[in-house]
């Protein structure tokens, strides 16, 4: 499972917010890229940005961070938050994303969400399907669409997504430990097998389903594994990181140990 620590950005500075509720607004670093750097130094290979700035502005605003956080590290980096319009995705890869997060898009206008999934691939392009009370969120959390979270997932396998991350909204923040039950409803529910015969008439069984990354409350170390044991492909970590519930240390340990 990966470990995905997660950087959001205001105004150019580290911040956190409880229930994606911008009042609730924190600062931990005015410096980005330090933080970025921290993260390397301890054997950590992925990061989360979330343009803060971007998702109010609904196009992207912090786009430079991403540069320099990308030119500054080996950290691959999936980038969300503002992005609309192809000229956004544009800019945001060639400011050095990785991959990048569609979650309003995917909701509001999926015909560009679709587009970008054929133009980019599947490799490229995360489904954010982030959700309160199982109903999908969006405009940076501050709108509640009528998507049910499973259906809407479910869908867009079909049209071959394959990363998903989500995030329990009321978890967010909150550093009450993630949403375990949804998650293994998530996967479940997600989730077919596929068999093949081999030459030998052995037959050979493999699950097929989402790429989920489990994202929002994680609150102690003993979590992560549990979710790896559910199956999570990654797990995206913030207030756990910046408030030392959980070290960078032991997160260095744990990719080690895997």
């Amino acid at each position: 499972m990966r470990i995905i620590p997660a950087i959001d950005i205001i105004e150019g500075k580290c911040v956190r917010l409880s229930k994606g509720d911008y009042a609730t607004k924190k600062v931990y670093n005015e410096n980005p890229l330090e933080v970025a750097k921290q993260f390397e130094a301890h054997g950590i290979t992925h990061l989360h940005l979330v343009d803060l700035d971007g998702a109010k502005s609904s196009h992207i605003v912090n786009h430079k961070i991403l540069e320099q956080i990308a030119g500054n590290t080996s950290l691959k980096i999936d980038f969300g938050g503002g992005l609309k319009t192809d000229e956004d995705l544009h800019i945001a890869f060639e400011s050095g994303a990785n991959q990048v997060t569609g979650g309003s898009i995917a909701v509001k206008d999926r015909t560009t969400f679709e587009g970008w999934l054929q133009t980019y691939g599947a490799d490229r392009i995360i489904l954010g399907a982030d959700a309160l009370n199982e109903k999908v969120a969006v405009s940076g959390w501050v709108e509640e669409s009528e998507e049910r979270l499973i259906p809407f997932i479910k869908g867009y396998l079909a049209k071959g997504i394959r990363y998903v991350i989500c995030t329990d909204i009321g978890k967010d923040g909150m550093l009450e430990g993630p949403s375990f039950d949804l998650y293994a409803k998530i996967l479940k529910k997600t989730s077919t097998i596929e068999t093949t015969v081999g030459p030998s008439g052995v037959e050979d069984k493999e699950v097929l389903g989402v790429k989920l990354i489990a994202s929002g409350g994680v609150s102690a170390y003993e979590e992560l594994p549990k979710l790896a044991r559910m199956g999570c492909e990654g797990t995206i970590l913030g207030k756990a990181i910046y408030e030392n519930k959980i070290n960078l240390k032991q997160l260095e340990q744990f990719i080690l140990a895997q």
